[in-house]
């Protein structure tokens, strides 16, 4: 890989890691804050889901797709950046539920553009042989995010309380910006606004199978990880009574273990189809067996032995790493370079909404139950058609012909 490349690559992680402690946080400060601001499980469950409101609707609407195809990608990732880190560090200044609530939503307004731009840059920049390692590496770089988040966020708020570590961490990650504008990769597919004529509408992607079934299996493993990214660190202060120090050490563990793997996986599936195998059965293998093998959560849930369950959760998150490595790889192949941002946008946002249903679910469900036993039965049958959605719903891993406005355009790739 040259210099420029794993420069480019290298920013890009940071920004996917950052992404994703900005968002974890509130999981794992979610104890304290519902003793700070005499909040219960199903509110501090509302303010969990927040975000991904607007996070949603922004790209299911196709608002956030259409910024990052039409304008400087690179641009708008400095964007939304800057506006999601100054709404983490406004979170550490609230005084009740409301402001809180508010934040999170313009939390997730701007963290909209993430996986539009990643998409695009990809897409533009790295060819099919080269993806899912660079994939792999963004992936890595949102499973990192809340592994370090819980670590150092479990053990800092412990001793600082909440509030500091919110507001050093939103003003403090603006510093990415400086290294992102001076080496930001640049090119006629990533700075030149594009010609509409050139771009599929989102009903045109929509009629593919492909696209339907792909956004589909994106909620169904994104509810999967939600569950583990906004409860896993209550569960265990909770259910297993691990004290904030221990929970920080076992939450960062599970979550390393789904950065190491993506890593790896994607860097194994490369190498796969660089001997002849075609991203087709690379890839649907990966993601199949990835989510059928992280079920293996369901017994986690109900054994007693402390260090069984948690080599269960380890394993469960190595299992699910397998699945994330390969699954932006597979977008991308299938909406060629000039969709990619609208079709990432369309997939990422419909998927959303499962960030939305699993903190809700299962505030509720504790709520109701005075226990997890049902959200963990849930979140393994979801997870479970997820895997049906990529392997036997998704067609062959290749660009789906478009029917484009401007004839001469179908060559495009």
């Amino acid at each position: 890989m040259r210099s420029r490349d794993g420069r480019i690559l290298t920013l890009l992680f940071a920004s996917a890691f950052l992404v994703y402690i900005d968002r974890a946080n509130l999981s794992v400060g979610a104890t304290d804050i519902m003793r700070d601001l005499h909040l219960s499980p199903y509110r501090i469950g509302i303010l969990l889901s927040a975000f991904f409101w607007t996070y949603a609707l922004c790209q299911l609407f196709g608002v956030a797709g259409w910024v990052a195809d039409r304008f400087n990608v690179c641009w708008v990732l400095a964007g939304g950046f800057t506006l999601w880190s100054a709404a983490t560090a406004f979170t550490g200044m609230a005084r009740g539920f409301a402001f809180i609530f508010g934040m999170r939503l313009l939390l997730g307004f701007g963290e909209s553009v993430a996986y539009p731009c990643y998409s695009r840059i990809l897409a533009n920049y790295f060819p099919e042989h080269r993806r899912g390692f660079a994939n792999a590496t963004i992936e890595a770089g949102t499973k990192a995010g809340p592994a370090l988040g819980a670590l150092l966020g479990g053990l800092l708020m412990a001793r600082f309380g909440w509030r500091p570590f919110f507001v050093v961490l939103g003003f403090g990650t603006l510093a990415w910006l400086i290294p992102w504008i001076l080496w930001m990769p640049r090119g006629p597919g990533l700075s030149v606004r594009q010609d509409p004529r050139e771009t599929p509408g989102i009903f045109e992607i929509l009629r593919h199978r492909s696209a339907i079934f792909s956004a589909l299996g994106l909620f169904c493993s994104n509810y999967f990880w939600f569950f583990l990214l906004t409860w896993i660190p209550a569960y265990l202060e909770t259910e297993r009574r691990f004290a904030k120090d221990k929970m920080a050490v076992f939450a960062s563990l599970a979550f390393f273990a789904v950065a190491v793997s993506a890593t790896f996986h994607g860097w194994l599936s490369d190498r796969l189809i660089a001997r002849g195998g075609t991203p087709t059965r690379v890839r649907k293998s990966f993601a199949g067996l990835g989510l059928l093998f992280s079920t293996i959560i369901l017994p986690m849930a109900v054994v007693r032995n402390e260090n069984i369950a948690m080599a269960l959760l380890l394993f469960t998150c190595w299992c699910y790493g397998m699945f994330g490595s390969n699954l932006w790889a597979i977008t991308q192949t299938l909406a060629g370079p000039n969709a990619a941002g609208k079709w990432t946008s369309m997939q990422n946002g419909f998927g959303a909404f499962s960030g939305v249903a699993a903190p809700w679910f299962t505030g509720w469900v504790v709520q109701q139950t005075g226990q997890f036993y049902l959200a963990f039965v849930a979140a393994a049958a979801i997870a479970l058609c997820g895997a049906a959605a990529f392997v036997v719903g998704i067609g062959p891993i290749e660009q789906v012909p478009f029917r484009l406005k401007d004839p001469r355009a179908a060559g495009v790739i």
